[in-house]
């Protein structure tokens, strides 16, 4: 469970980190977007989930997928170990719950590393998504 605006970690076998934020969906993919053009990183895209629901006729709370990276950070990762290249480029979920409140979620580097061998040294490459997803939920 999600307290606050603490960030709790997932257990480590769902490879989840989150944190809650007072702002909202539309607010955190703003912050987000401004936060990666300062720091010179690329988004690929944001995949707006409920927006595609709703034009299928489906209803649900606000969430989307921001999709971004820097090669010079998933290069190395990707060349030590190809199949990380199934979770990269990084990725930050931002959804509303049921009750209104607004969650950025990410895979753990720490997991990723596990899932995909890639050596220890590698793991702060994929450190941003985390730092990113805080920074912005403040």
């Amino acid at each position: 469970m999600v307290k606050g605006n603490e960030v709790e970690a997932m257990s480590m076998s769902e490879g989840i980190q989150t944190c809650a934020s007072s702002h909202s969906v539309d607010e955190i993919v703003a912050r987000l977007e401004t936060l990666l053009k300062e720091k010179g990183v690329k988004l690929f895209c944001c995949v707006d989930h409920s927006g595609e629901a709703k034009a299928a006729g489906l209803e649900m709370p606000a969430t989307k997928l921001l999709i971004f990276g820097n090669p010079k950070g998933g290069t190395p990762v990707m060349l030590a170990a190809p199949s990380a290249a199934l979770d990269l480029p990084l990725k930050i979920l931002v959804s509303e719950t049921g009750e209104g409140r607004t969650l950025l979620s990410w895979n753990d580097p720490v997991w990723l590393q596990q899932r995909h061998g890639f050596p220890d040294d590698l793991v702060p490459n994929l450190a941003a998504a985390g730092i990113f997803a805080r920074k912005v939920a403040e």
